[in-house]
């Protein structure tokens, strides 16, 4: 993995300057004799409730997403961006402008040809309609001199604009098709009758079951993509999907975390297992506190339970030890991430002496107060047994533990989103840059009832002050700065504890080749992927 220090190099080379075309070599494996043809049939235990990632973020959606629409630019494993809808771009000095200079030849699924009027319409789209508030905030507009040109203008320097242009981020849609008045939330062609310009169309899309692409025939990349079909087969049971890869009715398994099925896989001779292609997304697992109620309103209730936590028994025993550690909100992988944190090393005496402090004093049976935790579902080692072991460890420091299941993903976000939780487990990431994944979490501007933003209620006008300053900044050193004294704080004031970076890995018959391990790994196109007869 590229170290800190030649990341911020590389983000200075590629953001700041991003200038022209870079090399179009394959993403994947080089060297391969991939041969056309063959299905690939995907694994997931993720269902989407739709299929258009620009107004949509999750793997449950990214994956197809990006497979179905095509995307300005797409990065390699060393962050640089690449080629895709656009031959060229053009980042200005000021930051303030992207130029993209779009391919004649792309066209969409039903013939029409990609136009600037569609990237202009679906980048505006995407900030009016994005959970991502912080990505394109700073977009005024989107301006068409010509069919081919788009001209991106946004009102302060933008350092994440170019990463943004990314395939999971910027899906380009048909302005033709999607324009038509209807909310672009719930438009009916975000599933059955979806029309984009990705390497693959969609054929079927049953959900909650299986996803149905098939080659783009008029793709703009001569000779892509290889694969004649994917198909996506979900089921909620990982366990049923790791038997299907050995029986050989699956040939990938990506975003695989839990330690019992990674064993498993590794030790297949006829699975290849890797955690390349997972940077840019940078999974954190996290337990956050809802810090408008009492008593995690008190910062020292807040210290007494990190305290309590010991992150190497989670990371080495409940999860087997694939997991590493995480302790501050930037992921460790991130060119911005910092070492100069405050930790929280395990004691439970010392715990209980903070509570006793605080004026939390144990009754009679030993209890000082009562709380709730929810889990995100679905990811039962990540977050159900996180979840048992923190109610336990803190029954030793006397305070009692609810733990709340909900019955599904759409239930959990509905609690997040009303803020109707003490403490939640939870999955969120940094998406490559912290303008894109981190700043939605702190700000206090983005405090509002959807998930994955600002749920704790935390407000530090510092903090604000820090990430609306770093988020306009190109030079990645004097971000670096801003994001330094930002983790420091956030790391004192806890709004969450981090407890773990998601031991995400990709599981592949060895049949398959050019897997994707660029910084986006499977939430990249599969234009390059293919089956080795």
């Amino acid at each position: 993995m590229p170290s800190p220090r030649s990341l911020t190099r590389r983000l200075a080379l590629a953001y700041a300057a991003a200038g022209a075309a870079a090399s179009t070599l394959p993403f994947g494996v080089f060297g391969e004799d991939v041969k056309r043809g063959g299905t690939l049939v995907i694994g997931s235990t993720q269902a989407p409730r739709h299929l258009n990632g620009a107004v949509q973020s999750g793997v449950a959606t990214a994956v197809p997403s990006t497979q179905l629409f095509a995307s300005p630019l797409r990065f390699d494993d060393q962050w640089h961006p690449q080629p895709y809808l656009a031959e060229t771009w053009k980042l200005a000095d000021d930051g303030k402008s992207l130029t993209l200079n779009l391919r004649k030849n792309a066209v969409f699924h039903d013939g029409k040809p990609v136009t600037s009027a569609d990237v202009a319409y679906s980048v505006m789209a995407i900030k009016a309609n994005h959970p991502f508030t912080t990505m394109l905030a700073p977009v005024e507009k989107v301006e068409t001199p010509d069919p081919y040109t788009a001209i991106i203008r946004m009102s302060v320097p933008h350092p994440a604009i170019v990463l943004a242009m990314s395939p999971a981020l910027c899906p380009i849609l048909p302005k033709h098709v999607y324009d038509d008045g209807t909310d672009l939330k719930v438009h009916p062609k975000n599933g059955t009758g979806l029309v984009g310009s990705g390497p693959f169309k969609l054929v079927e899309f049953t959900a909650g079951q299986r996803i149905v692409m098939e080659r783009h025939d008029k793709f703009f990349l001569a000779g892509k993509p290889y694969l004649d079909k994917i198909i996506v087969t979900i089921n909620p049971d990982n366990s049923s999907l790791v038997l299907g890869m050995e029986r050989g009715d699956i040939q990938m398994l990506p975003y695989q975390s839990t330690s019992v099925d990674l064993k498993r896989l590794q030790k297949n001779p006829n699975v290849v297992l890797t955690p390349k292609g997972y940077e840019g997304i940078g999974a954190i697992n996290w337990l956050a506190f809802n810090l408008a109620k009492k008593p995690l309103s008190d910062l020292q209730v807040r210290k007494a339970i990190a305290t309590a936590i010991d992150k190497n028994f989670i990371t080495k025993v409940l999860m087997g030890g694939f997991a590493q550690p995480a302790d501050g909100p930037i992921v460790a992988s991130s060119p911005f991430a910092v070492t100069d944190l405050v930790r929280y090393p395990t004691d439970l005496k010392k715990a209980a002496d903070m509570l006793d402090a605080a004026g939390y004093k144990a009754g009679s049976g030993g209890e000082r107060f009562k709380l709730t935790i929810d889990y995100l579902p679905g990811v039962d080692e990540q977050q159900k047994n996180v979840a048992e072991y923190v109610r336990t460890q803190l029954k030793k420091i006397g305070i009692t533990v609810e733990v709340r299941a909900s019955a599904d993903f759409p239930a959990w976000a509905k609690k997040m989103a009303t803020h109707d939780f003490d403490m939640s487990m939870d999955q969120v990431f940094n998406w490559g840059d912290p303008i894109i994944g981190v700043h939605r979490t702190y700000l206090s501007t983005n405090i509002k009832p959807i998930v994955w933003t600002n749920t704790q209620s935390y407000n530090n006008p510092k903090v604000d002050q820090l990430l609306n300053t770093a988020g306009g900044l190109l030079n990645p050193t004097e971000r670096k700065a801003y994001y330094a004294t930002f983790e420091k704080i956030v790391t004192d004031e806890l709004p969450i504890v981090f407890i773990n970076i998601v031991p995400y890995h990709t599981a592949t018959l060895k049949k398959v080749v050019n897997v994707p391990t660029t910084i986006w790994g499977p939430a990249s196109p599969y234009d390059e992927v293919g089956i080795r007869a």
